[in-house]
């Protein structure tokens, strides 16, 4: 569960992007000591104290009009609002800039808890060039070196020590779904479906839901949360390209639910960024439902539901454990067979299954195609266990773990999806070498 979200925002060149990467420990952002390399704003979740957090990293603020400069001050105005504690990061080297006095006037605007950082002091007889930055009116600022890791570990303090505190999601017992989808294909229409009542605004203008709504209701003896999730918001100068501006919204609700609901405009059709919103549920691993809506806006005769779930199934292989549902939200017609899909999902995302059947399966594949020979050696799989529902790890310790080509990977999931019902679920294979006695 992420709980809480940390933005890094500055100048061009002070260093975000090597912050960012040293606190995810891994090269997510390019770096380069050109000025304005980071653009568009980049996500990554770290974990610090035992706690999930996820991180942005902007493009460079200045007052200059340089090349992109618009597009990239709109995203770390989305990136600001979206943050929950803002780390304002400058050059200890350069010293003040009247840039890093603009940025410090926007973020006091922005009233949310700043953490100012001065970045590049690499070494302790450079402190002394962090006391000028007390004139941007905030409180002590922190002596960082992204590049070298010192004090990254004291400003992650700072920054947890500032989360506001978390309102605790106290729905245990219940089945939390979440509803996403690009702009305007039906979401908060179909949870007033599913719900019963309007409890989420509908309308035809983008950007309706400012921000997850949580809705708590009953059916058939069941409670279910459903969470629903915005599209795009136009504030202000803040007017952007809608799939990097949905792409956070949709991240926060899909880590709280348990079954996840990729809704496509039946309307208009498949397009790029329905894969790019379905790949985020996909890569969580959780359980997924596609749902097609606006099916009375679509021109049918018998042959256009086989004809759509092929076309979804071509251009949606990563999800084709997915079970496929057909609705219209708007006049609640096919809206019931979602709550009962729902259910099925998420008792398949956490069904566990007995090692020793599950090791049954393993070998009859085994037998039936055993795996082909790599350079003179093959893969053995000596056993199998399931070390994690919700979401699903199968463990198989083999020989070599490299001995385990995709093409057999694929085929062990095929023949564990046939024994088990794992309709909705993605099924995370791993492989651990057992040392051969």
């Amino acid at each position: 569960m992420i709980e809480g979200v940390i933005a890094i925002v500055g100048r061009p060149n002070v260093g975000k992007s090597t912050l960012f990467n040293r606190i995810l420990e891994e090269r997510r952002s390019i770096v380069l000591d050109t000025p304005g390399v980071t653009r568009d704003r980049i996500y990554g979740d770290c974990s610090w104290l035992s706690r999930n957090y996820r991180f942005i990293d902007t493009g460079g603020i200045q007052i200059a009009d340089a090349p992109f400069q618009k597009e990239i001050n709109a995203q770390v105005d989305i990136a600001v609002e979206q943050a929950d504690v803002i780390i304002f990061l400058v050059n200890g080297k350069e010293g003040l800039t009247n840039d890093d006095r603009y940025i410090a006037k926007l973020l006091r605007k922005a009233q949310k808890p700043v953490v100012l950082a001065v970045n590049k002091i690499d070494d302790i007889a450079m402190i002394n060039d962090i006391y000028e930055f007390y004139a941007l009116g905030f409180d002590d600022p922190i002596a960082v070196s992204a590049s070298h890791s010192i004090g990254v570990g004291d400003l992650l303090d700072r920054c947890v020590e500032l989360l506001p505190q978390k309102k605790i999601d106290n729905y245990e017992g219940m089945i939390r779904f979440a509803i996403i989808g690009r702009p305007n294909v039906g979401k908060s229409s179909l949870t007033n479906a599913l719900v019963g009542e309007s409890r989420v605004i509908v309308s035809d203008v983008e950007g309706t839901t400012r921000d997850a709504i949580d809705t708590v209701f009953k059916y058939d003896g069941k409670r279910y949360v459903a969470i629903d999730t915005a599209g795009i918001r136009k504030r202000g100068k803040v007017i952007e390209n809608i799939e990097k501006y949905s792409v956070l919204r949709a991240k926060n609700a899909i880590d709280r639910a348990d079954v996840v609901l990729v809704v496509i405009d039946g309307e208009r059709g498949i397009i790029e960024q329905d894969k790019h919103v379905a790949g985020l549920a996909h890569e969580a691993l959780k359980g997924v439902i596609i749902v097609y809506n606006k099916w009375d806006l679509v021109d049918k005769d018998t042959h256009t539901m086989a004809n759509i779930t092929k076309e979804i199934r071509e251009q949606f292989q990563y999800l084709d454990y997915a079970p496929i549902a057909f609705t219209s939200a708007i006049d609640k017609k096919r809206v019931n067979t979602l709550l009962p899909l729902i259910e099925e999902v998420y008792e398949n995302v956490n069904r566990r299954i007995q090692t020793s059947v599950l090791n049954e399966v393993i070998m009859d594949a085994q037998l039936a195609n055993p795996p082909k020979t790599h350079n003179g050696r093959r893969l053995k799989i000596y056993y199998a266990s399931q070390v994690e529902s919700a979401p699903c790890v199968i463990a198989l310790f083999v020989n070599d773990p490299e001995l385990l080509h995709f093409s057999y990977r694929r085929y062990i999931e095929n023949k564990l999806r046939e024994a088990f019902a794992f309709e909705g679920v993605p099924i995370n294979i791993k492989t651990i070498k057992k040392e051969e006695r």
